[in-house]
């Protein structure tokens, strides 16, 4: 088993999935990131990092891009655009990225969740997907989802993000993530 100590998670700290993955991050010895802004109330309070107004610029996206890509309308409110930004931040600071949502039928992933999958896609980095509806995990092969029977936290910088609708079997899918890669 790998030293949990060596391992950054980077996550957003909102309720729900990002909540669990980091309860189980602290509950394993793993260290811990959480990417804020100002006046955005989270649920973790270990490892806030709160950008600056320049850092959220820097992460600044086209919403109507966004709404393209994944096929559904996002609000041009400024809160939803600073989630959309964390998000960016948490991706690219990870190796590797985990994701507790849905993945719908046009293989995109339900709700702003959804951007944290998309964005991991255009850089390239290992994607995996819990499934809540599928109960499983899927990993993005380049072109489809692919069934992944157990996946492991392998890189010592990882990303964790998901949906605030955390059911029963995503919290599990978590707490056996951590379980299988550090014990």
């Amino acid at each position: 088993m790998p030293n949990a100590t060596h391992f950054t998670l980077f996550s957003g700290g909102a309720q729900g999935a990002e909540a669990e993955f980091g309860r189980q991050a602290e509950l394993h010895g793993v260290q811990e990131v959480n990417f804020t802004f100002e006046g955005h109330r989270i649920e973790r309070t270990r490892g806030i990092r709160v950008l600056t107004q320049e850092e959220l610029a820097k992460k600044d996206v086209s919403l109507t891009y966004v709404s393209k890509l994944l096929a559904r309308k996002f609000s041009n409110g400024p809160q939803i655009r600073m989630v959309l930004r964390t998000i960016m931040h948490q991706v690219d600071a990870g190796l590797e990225v985990f994701v507790v949502g849905t993945i719908q039928e046009d293989g995109t992933v339900k709700g702003g969740t959804g951007w944290g999958a998309e964005f991991a896609k255009i850089c390239n980095k290992p994607l995996f997907v819990f499934c809540q509806e599928k109960r499983g995990w899927f990993t993005w092969d380049g072109d489809a989802w692919a069934s992944v029977a157990a996946p492991t936290i392998s890189h010592t910088h990882f990303t964790g993000t998901g949906t605030r609708f955390l059911e029963e079997a995503g919290k599990a899918a978590i707490t056996d993530l951590f379980t299988r890669s550090f014990g």
